[in-house]
């Protein structure tokens, strides 16, 4: 295995500290490169694929994660010539919950070096005009509405020092404004709500089973449709997450597809594995056992 490391040298947390106390370790069978900016994950995954290597490790959270995913992506033949490997150093790190990846390094670390690959389904997100066509990949789960917005709220000072409260912060904030009515269609069936999520995975903000017909092996998107948005449904559906890890099914409607569209206001955003993507109206379809990946 020919592999890369691409760590953020200013990532915070005991998470980050105990990994770097283990570079020497880590480097002496890896390439490290390092970021200092949005956007250089990405950057660096596509430079790391051209330079022939088989592996990509994404060392941090969902966000660098999503980074590294697209910058494989990039390159010609990216997802063929190369795997994904994850070490979670973020604060909620749902993919490679997931995939069963502990999220403590020192544990994650042996099962990346030992190199047992499985091949999943890779979610497509495009959005834009026809002339001005843009896509991103992500690896579990994406969404418009209510979760995006919070996504923009977020004080990222707030989350260094709170870590995953500073969303539900962000998410409050998002809920005092209103909210547009948004679209599902995939042909044949329509679901209308003020807040779409979508997976490719079980998992949504942590050990939540928020898409529990999810695989990431069965080619399908399962979306979660919430025709309302208040005070009365987020404190039902976060008492029912708390207490059993689920949703209450009749505060939602749902639909297993292939590929859908969802329209909406221009104003209103999409996300990926926690980061924000584009405006609606969007395309999401489906690469079926697309993506390679290392596994416990």
């Amino acid at each position: 295995m020919r592999a890369c490391v691409i760590f953020n040298p200013a990532a915070k947390g005991q998470k980050a500290e105990r990994f770097r106390r283990n570079l020497d370790i880590i480097t002496a069978d890896c390439e490290l490169k390092l970021t200092s900016a949005a956007g250089d994950a990405r950057r660096l995954a596509a430079s790391a694929v051209m330079d022939g290597f088989d592996t990509v490790i994404a060392a941090g959270g969902d966000g660098t994660l999503n980074e590294v995913l697209n910058g494989i992506g990039d390159t010609p033949d990216g997802f063929t010539q190369t795997r994904l490997g994850v070490l979670p150093l973020g604060t909620i790190n749902v993919f490679a919950r997931e995939l069963g990846i502990p999220t403590q390094p020192e544990a994650a670390w042996p099962i990346v070096r030992q190199g047992k690959e499985t091949t999943i389904d890779l979610p497509r997100l495009e959005f834009g005009k026809s002339e001005n066509r843009q896509f991103v990949y992500f690896a579990q789960l994406a969404g418009a509405g209510l979760d995006a917005r919070a996504i923009q709220l977020v004080s990222w000072s707030l989350k260094k020092r709170i870590g995953p409260l500073a969303y539900v912060v962000a998410g409050l904030r998002a809920l005092t404004e209103s909210h547009s009515s948004l679209s599902v269609s995939d042909g044949m069936t329509q679901l209308s709500g003020q807040l779409v999520l979508v997976g490719n995975g079980r998992l949504y903000g942590g050990n939540f089973h928020v898409f529990p017909r999810a695989a990431l092996t069965d080619g399908l998107l399962e979306v979660c449709v919430f025709p309302r948005v208040n005070w009365r449904v987020l404190i039902r559906c976060a008492t029912s997450l708390l207490l059993t890890g689920k949703l209450p099914e009749k505060a939602v409607t749902r639909l297993r597809v292939k590929s859908f569209e969802l329209v909406g206001p221009s104003s209103v955003w999409t996300e990926v594995d926690g980061e924000l993507a584009g405006p609606l109206p969007a395309t999401f379809s489906m690469l079926p056992k697309a993506l390679r990946v290392l596994v416990p």
